[in-house]
């Protein structure tokens, strides 16, 4: 990759990083979008070449996760890191899951609700691409369970909202 584009990737993930509360600015990313259950995590993962999102039935990505794929040579053994734990790396990508499922229950009280409150994940590794992923909940049509009647619209605002 040129040193400009590597330069500009860096400066839009410090972008995001820092103004990701405070202002809204429509930054270059990928966004993963589908039905439930489509397979948006399994493309992820695939990108990064790890399983590390959460597995099961109905909604389980219920809030936005900014990844960001941090390329490193000099590293041996890729690692994550959240803005919501700054300077605490996660070396295991089980470790990685389980922190998303706790930070997703942390803001999602209702196992079935959804809150558009982005994760955000950086995974560094010597073997991606720099590159800026968002995975969000599967589009429904009917709400199942204590899920808000209203959910096919929450996701579909969610889903613009990225796009």
């Amino acid at each position: 990759m040129p040193e400009f584009a590597a330069n500009l990737i860096q400066v839009v993930n410090e972008l995001q990083d820092k103004l990701r509360e405070n202002v809204v600015l429509d930054l270059p990313q990928i966004v993963v979008i589908g039905g439930q259950s489509s397979g948006k995590s399994s493309v992820l993962e695939s990108i990064v070449g790890r399983d590390f999102l959460p597995r099961g039935s109905g909604i389980v990505t219920r809030r936005p996760l900014v990844l960001q794929l941090i390329c490193d040579k000099n590293i041996t053994k890729p690692f994550g890191e959240f803005l919501h734990s700054p300077g605490k790396r996660f070396e295991s990508f089980k470790e990685i899951r389980d922190e998303i499922t706790a930070e997703t229950d942390r803001e999602v009280k209702e196992s079935r609700g959804i809150s558009s409150k982005p994760i955000n994940l950086k995974i560094y590794s010597p073997d991606v691409l720099d590159l800026t992923l968002v995975d969000l909940p599967g589009m429904t049509r009917v709400a199942v369970g204590n899920q808000p009647k209203d959910i096919e619209v929450l996701i579909e605002n969610m889903v613009l909202e990225y796009i």
